[in-house]
């Protein structure tokens, strides 16, 4: 997520928006940011896309709540990352300190948008580009043989992943998982063995894992997909 400050201070992430030097306002959505107070200016481990503590150190911290973008979850993972929900007056992105700082080219731009507390900004979406392959988290609440709860981690490029599914295989079929909040999915029976899964990308194409989930899957855990999501 690109984001440029309307004012003289625009950058995030490492790209300039200056209206003199581009036309990228030309293709941007202006709103406004502010942001949220938490220990060393990381996010919130709470965060509504399931991220846990991940999420508060993802992107070096510069996180942020989103409300226009949240889309029932399905946008969790923009480039000022999306780890949570939160929505103002006429707001839609609560940052995290960290993040919000940054939107200052320097020290003193930094601290006067902390002072300001509350800036009009202009942005668009622009893809993710994580290091490392799809995660795959069994989350805390799942309970080996009877729920399973999937959190996704590090989708890479600008579509959603926006549906998830199962591979039955007794009846040969793929059956969907319920998208349980934000990023996280589940699945009230799973089968008894290894379970595969499939992803929908924007709402085009299905993302097949290179590996399946091992028959002796423990909550906690996180599996590596051996696919970056990249087509």
């Amino acid at each position: 997520m690109e984001l440029g400050l309307k004012h003289q201070l625009g950058l995030v992430c490492v790209i300039l928006l200056f209206p003199a030097l581009c036309s990228c306002y030309e293709y941007v959505t202006n709103s406004r940011a502010t942001y949220y107070n938490t220990p060393g200016g990381y996010g919130n481990p709470r965060g509504a896309c399931g991220f846990g503590e991940y999420g508060r150190t993802m992107n070096n911290g510069s996180v942020a709540a989103v409300s226009g973008l949240w889309r029932n979850g399905a946008g969790c993972g923009v480039y000022v990352v999306a780890t949570d929900y939160g929505a103002g007056d006429r707001t839609d992105f609560i940052m995290s300190k960290r993040g919000f700082s940054e939107l200052g080219r320097n020290a003193g731009a930094s601290a006067q948008l902390l002072k300001e507390g509350v800036v009009d900004i202009a942005f668009k979406r622009v893809p993710c580009r994580y290091p490392s392959n799809i995660k795959l988290q069994v989350q805390e609440s799942s309970r080996n043989p009877g729920y399973f709860a999937v959190l996704l981690l590090n989708v890479n490029g600008i579509n959603d992943i926006t549906a998830v599914e199962m591979w039955q295989r007794g009846e040969k079929r793929w059956e969907a998982l319920r998208r349980a909040y934000g990023a996280v999915f589940d699945f009230a029976n799973p089968p008894s063995g290894e379970i595969l899964l499939r992803f929908q990308v924007g709402y085009k194409y299905w993302l097949l894992p290179k590996i399946s989930i091992p028959a002796n899957w423990k909550p906690g855990v996180t599996y590596d997909s051996k696919n970056n999501g990249v087509v």
